[in-house]
């Protein structure tokens, strides 16, 4: 172990109780008083055991917090329970119900909509069981419908009702794994159905004529782990669960709505927005929790390497969590390693697995990665292997964030901030549920806002979550799903408040303009003659999955999204599956298909693209003495140019120039210009730039805006994007843009616009405290710039940045007086 001298000195404050579901007592650790926590708790044992592996010299902790155990609070089964429920639960392991799972069921039995938001582990399931399962026996006609973002935790539902082994509940999963010939049953007997908010659109909706009976007798429906519908997603399953909605009352059912999820802020209201119902919410949690102890931890300079332009680099969060994975592995315990990416949970699991086979050969095969992109028979053997304990260690995506009931972890590694305090949380909560200490793990990434959480642990450990995000509004969804719900039912005009109001009567004149839907008295109809729905993307990828095929067998690899494919898959790319290296031979966009040879090449593929932004229309304008904000729609345009191939050292070997065609995104985005007076310091409280510094200061500072804006808004850095321009033809002056990601825009760029003075602040200040002389992955420079980080000013942005605010400061002070 590393030595340190144990200097007694302990912070106690308390920790947030949305986090955790009851304000607790955290003792928060400085890092060189690491001895004083050791030997006694399993969590400080392993982390003990990982500081024995880090090399002399290097002090990777930067924080020590320990969350203390949490015991449990139970009550007496609901009077209403039947007995062979009760008895179901006990031989199962549950001898009472913890209050929040009974008060949820209780409100569901009673007819009131309700939202469980309580942690990871706190046994949400049961509280939708509960009452369910009470209806299906109690009236033998009944039935329900769940809903889950992922087949994963869909399938993993299901086997746990299926395990219960109550007769006559017939739970069936009807996804787009189901076998054709098993679906007609499905519809026909199934009384439980477990599905996916896809297949509700797809194959459910457009079809419910033929689910006529299970609709008529629909007496619930289950929205699970409802926080992970926010932005473009969250906006389209609100309108899809409102279609529900329209479809159950045609049928005459009201079915009663019971939704989980993790912690959020304000789960009433996200709960209520999403399901279109009111929602009264059961947030105070009442289950056990064993100790854990979290660590943050920040990866080391490397001395002997330079990234671009000479910057200093730090090593890669995968490459650390591939480190300490393999010490946890070494250890005996089970651990999941979250990685941002689906290569690079890869490639972390494939370094674990190099590392181990020298220590024992046996480990390395122990050791898998699990991502999105999986065929479904891979995806179910890792999560038996995973359940069972076959496999102790699993780099994954955020795949298996999603209420997989994974049991008894001892660790988790989360390599990356995941985007939202939300998710790190219900990451962090996969440690410890057999209620015995654990460690969590945040390894930082060479990212602004990463070093910013590892060297500000209050804006991660004392923050509560945020609220989700979603606009059923938006008229890049709104139109799309008013085009399916009119090909279902007619949508009569005392429906359109449910929908949307003005603007569904909006979307929906525009649908009569297109020839698509006829007006009628009686209201709006659907007379085209194909359905919609096939066309209706409500994940926002952009279409269908582009497939991933090997050349010479014909196997199918996996799929990526459309709308990343032109990045991911172009032609030279290097594509990474189960451990496995590929190179990329032929893209085809329209074909959706990409195809591969087996390679294992020393090196990487990195692409460049060029970005062009234009301004549609400006829904808000604050002005300034030489500064403007504003708010409203822009018009991106994306092309990957070319690409690098780069040795794992840095080292780039050339660039190949790529000829593929440009994306268009019509979003929404917040912007601010600076006055060229203002930039050259000729007026009072200047930046005192030159011309030739200002594009690689507004350059910059766009970067590190990027990187900081997940603070204040519920999204990373990979939903949203920016532009930076010295003069920009729409606005007259120097103006640097950070616009949504999604069509239409996801709320990100409203939150940027809303919280715009603390977010610039925490970007300023992100960059100025950055050790580096002149700008690096901690600051300023982007992972995903099309530029190749070209140029960059970290000094001028940290100018640029200071007028910006000591501008809207001043106003607001002049206003205020």
């Amino acid at each position: 172990m590393v030595s340190r001298s144990p200097i007694w000195l302990f912070t106690v404050r308390s920790f947030p109780s949305s986090a955790f579901g009851h304000s607790r007592a955290v003792l928060s650790v400085p890092c060189d008083t690491l001895d004083v926590v050791g030997g006694q708790d399993r969590g400080h044992a392993l982390l003990n055991r990982v500081l024995a592996g880090v090399p002399a010299g290097e002090d990777p902790l930067t924080h020590v917090a320990h969350v203390p155990e949490r015991h449990a609070r139970a009550v007496e089964w609901p009077k209403w329970t039947p007995p062979e429920v009760r008895e179901a639960f006990r031989d199962r392991g549950v001898a009472l119900p913890w209050t929040h799972q009974a008060t949820a069921a209780e409100f569901a039995h009673s007819g009131q909509h309700v939202v469980v938001a309580t942690g990871t582990a706190s046994g949400k399931s049961l509280a939708y069981q509960l009452p369910v399962l009470s209806r299906l026996l109690a009236d033998t006609r009944a039935t329900a419908l769940y809903l889950a973002p992922t087949k994963a935790l869909g399938a993993d539902q299901l086997r746990a009702v299926s395990e219960l082994d109550l007769p006559g509940v017939r739970a069936a999963a009807y996804d787009g794994d189901t076998p054709m010939a098993d679906r007609d049953w499905v519809r026909a007997h199934a009384r439980w159905v477990f599905t996916n908010p896809d297949m509700l659109h797809r194959g459910v909706l457009p079809a419910h004529g033929r689910w006529a009976t299970f609709f008529r007798r629909l007496a619930f429906v289950v929205v699970d782990e409802c926080h992970a519908y926010r932005g473009v997603f969250g906006s389209h399953v609100a309108l899809l669960l409102r279609r529900l909605h329209r479809v159950a009352r045609r049928y005459g059912a009201t079915p009663v709505f019971v939704l989980a999820s993790a912690t959020v802020a304000d789960p009433a209201r996200s709960a209520s927005a999403l399901s279109g119902v009111d929602c009264v919410a059961v947030a105070e949690d009442d289950s056990p929790r064993g100790a854990r102890t979290i660590a943050l931890w920040e990866p080391p300079l490397l001395e002997e390497l330079a990234g671009e332009n000479g910057a200093p680099v730090r090593r890669s969060a995968g490459a650390e969590a591939a480190r300490i994975l393999t010490d946890l592995v070494v250890e005996g315990a089970r651990t999941l390693t979250f990685v941002r990416s689906r290569h690079g949970a890869e490639l972390t699991a494939l370094g674990a697995r190099r590392q181990l086979s020298e220590v024992d050969s046996s480990l390395a095969d122990r050791v898998a990665a699990y991502r999105g992109g999986y065929l479904p028979e891979e995806r179910r053997a890792l999560e038996r292997a995973l359940a069972d304990g076959e496999l102790l260690g699993v780099a994954t995506t955020n795949a298996l964030e999603l209420g997989v009931d994974i049991a008894g972890l001892d660790a988790v590694v989360v390599a990356g901030y995941p985007g939202t305090l939300a998710s790190f949380w219900q990451q962090a909560g996969r440690a410890g549920r057999a209620g015995d200490g654990a460690l969590v793990v945040f390894v930082a990434r060479d990212d602004p806002l990463d070093t910013y959480l590892v060297h500000h642990p209050h804006a991660m450990l004392d923050r509560p979550v945020e609220a989700t995000v979603l606009d059923p509004g938006n008229p890049y969804v709104l139109a799309p799903q008013l085009a399916c719900a009119a090909a279902e039912l007619p949508i009569p005009p005392e429906e359109l408040p449910a929908l949307g109001g003005d603007a569904a009567l909006e979307a929906l004149e525009a649908l009569v303009a297109d020839g698509v839907v006829r007006r009628r008295p009686a209201g709006w109809y659907w007379v085209a003659r194909d359905r919609p729905h096939s066309e209706v993307d409500i994940r926002g990828s952009g279409g269908e999955q582009v497939a991933v095929v090997e050349a010479d067998t014909g196997r199918l690899l996996g799929t990526v999204d459309p709308a990343s494919a032109c990045a991911t898959v172009h032609p030279g790319a290097l594509y990474l599956h189960q451990g496995s290296s590929y190179v990329v031979d032929d893209l085809d966009l329209d074909g959706g298909l990409a195809l591969v040879h087996a390679e294992d090449p020393e090196w990487t593929t990195v692409p460049r693209d060029v970005i062009d932004i234009a301004v549609v229309r400006t829904a808000q304008e604050r002005k300034h003495r030489g500064v403007t904000v504003c708010l409203g729609e822009v018009e991106v345009t994306t092309q990957v140019t070319s690409y690098l191939r780069r040795l794992p050292s840095g080292q780039v070997l050339d660039q190949v120039p790529l000829d593929l065609p440009p994306r268009t995104l019509r979003t929404r985005a917040v912007w601010y210009t600076v006055h060229a007076d203002l930039l050259r310091g000729s007026a009072p409280g200047g930046a005192g730039l030159v011309p030739a510094r200002v594009p690689g200061a507004l350059h910059a500072a766009e970067h590190a805006a990027i990187g900081l804006l997940p603070l204040f808004a519920t999204c990373d850095r990979w939903d949203i994007g920016g532009v930076s321009t010295a003069l920009h033809a729409d606005t007259g002056e120097a103006t640097v843009f950070v616009h949504d990601g999604h069509p239409g825009g996801a709320g990100f760029a409203d939150r940027g616009f809303a919280a715009l003075v603390p977010w610039l602040s925490a970007t300023r200040e992100a960059i100025a405290s950055c050790e580096c002389p002149a700008g690096c992955p901690s600051c300023v420079q982007s992972p995903k710039c099309g530029n190749g980080n070209e140029p960059l000013d970290k000094a001028g942005a940290v100018a640029v940045l200071d007028v910006v605010l000591r501008t809207i400061r001043a106003d607001g002070a002049a206003t205020s007086a």
